[in-house]
């Protein structure tokens, strides 16, 4: 009995060792960020709108930069790959 529950316990270790890569280079794998999967877009945008503002405090976008992204954040739209990589 324990070799058949032990059995089990690997098939489904391994299982879950192949399953994951392979849904995440599926196309159907969503792209969204991890902070909007979890607390939705506003969170998102808001999360994006804090990260350009430290960006602007330290110097790291000029005026024209920052009015164009905050302008674009303020339409609802997120550029991907901005939150996390330096301007």
């Amino acid at each position: 009995m324990a070799v058949v529950v032990a059995t089990l316990i690997g098939a489904m270790i391994l299982l879950a060792v192949f399953y994951d890569p392979a849904r995440l280079v599926t196309p159907r794998e969503s792209r969204c960020p991890p902070l909007a999967r979890l607390r939705g877009r506003r969170a998102a945008l808001a999360a994006a709108e804090q990260w350009l503002v430290g960006l602007r405090m330290h110097g790291r976008v000029d005026a024209a930069e920052y009015q164009r992204r905050m302008g674009a954040l303020a339409r609802g739209e997120r550029i991907p790959g901005e939150i996390g990589r330096w301007a």
